[in-house]
């Protein structure tokens, strides 16, 4: 297990510069001028200074080496600084100078080139780490919820199938394939908060929980957002969660179990139940970084000022590197999310194995 997981990550190597590759040359072509905002009394001599400064004026295979040496060792490096200086601050570590991108002998901070967003000349990965708490709460919230209510669902499902429950299931899970998060988040903000007044329709980002008061508030305004994408999440796992449940259940193995005198329960959460998580593992693990382009609509329909509502206000903007950026993000997700679900089958089943 140990050599094919390491083989799969030299693999996803080149995996993942060619699709930064693809994805710089795909926003290349795409129209639109970063000095388009700029106001029409700026010269155009300053505005090709602008330009340069930005390294457009440079032929593209220099601005995609630049931009990968930013990505994968500039950036890397800044994380580690920050990470190592809020470790300090907590008392976790001495007081050492663990800084790269400070002098030893002069003291002096060197000169590093960033990926800059056109919109907010500011570096990206600093608006990523300040935008990525909101979006884990959301999203990764979302989707531990819908894990944890699909899984009982599809197991007694296929258990009790074509019962009352079944086919209320079978109804409840096609509703949430069909709507979409754009119109599930306005219709609760509609009956929630317009209607009821119950729920706020506002996620207020800036709230910090301090005591019970403010996390009520805190758990308030995270309900309707979390269940938009816990539904797709909950509708999606509980009919595969069924689907294999239903195609254990039939098997010899467990007519043998029944046979032997075992326990109800143990045949069915312990032997039906960790074959039948073998095909669950893959959409549970591929389904992660899908739930992070759901969360893009949704963070907009309720405000929340995470990953999701950044892209699409880049998108508004043309602001490539910053698109860029949290989309090569995505694609290093779903690379590893599948590396995930590879390694969990050989855990979840014996008779896999990789070497």
């Amino acid at each position: 297990m140990l050599t094919f997981t390491i083989r799969r990550l030299l693999l996803s190597i080149p995996t993942l510069l060619f699709i930064s590759m693809v994805i710089f040359l795909l926003l290349q072509l795409a129209p639109g001028d970063p000095m388009a905002q700029v106001p029409l009394t700026v010269p155009p001599e300053v505005k090709q200074k602008m330009r340069e400064a930005l390294g457009l004026g440079q032929p593209i295979y220099v601005q995609y080496y630049k931009w990968l040496i930013q990505f994968f060792w500039v950036e890397p490096q800044v994380f580690l600084d920050w990470a190592t200086r809020e470790t300090f601050l907590l008392g976790w570590l001495p007081d050492t100078n663990f800084s790269t991108f400070i002098d030893p002998d002069t003291g002096a901070v060197r000169p590093v080139q960033r990926t800059i967003s056109w919109q907010t000349r500011s570096p990206i990965m600093d608006i990523v780490i300040q935008r990525m708490p909101q979006t884990l709460w959301v999203v990764g919230l979302s989707y531990i919820v819908g894990i944890l209510i699909a899984i009982p669902i599809g197991i007694y499902s296929a258990y009790r199938h074509y019962s009352l429950f079944d086919q209320a299931g079978t109804f409840i899970t096609m509703v949430g394939f069909s709507i979409p998060p754009f119109f599930t988040g306005p219709l609760l903000i509609v009956v929630f908060s317009v209607t009821l007044g119950w729920l706020p329709s506002i996620y207020d980002t800036t709230h910090v929980v301090t005591d019970w008061a403010s996390f009520k508030v805190q758990f308030m305004q995270m309900i309707m957002p979390v269940m938009v994408l816990a539904l797709q999440t909950t509708a999606q796992i509980s009919r595969y969660m069924r689907g294999a449940m239903l195609d254990n259940l039939n098997q010899d193995y467990v007519r043998t179990a029944r046979a032997k005198g075992l326990k109800e329960s143990s045949v069915v959460m312990v032997h039906v139940l960790r074959n039948s998580m073998i095909p669950v593992v893959t959409v549970i693990a591929l389904g992660m970084p899908a739930i992070f382009g759901g969360a893009i609509i949704t963070e907009n329909v309720f405000k929340v000022n995470g990953i999701g509502q950044l892209l699409l206000t880049a998108l508004f903007a043309n602001d490539l590197p910053m698109v860029m950026t949290l989309t090569f993000i995505f694609a290093i997700m779903i690379v590893l999310f599948n590396l995930i679900a590879d390694v969990l089958y050989g855990l979840l089943d014996p008779r896999i194995r990789y070497d």
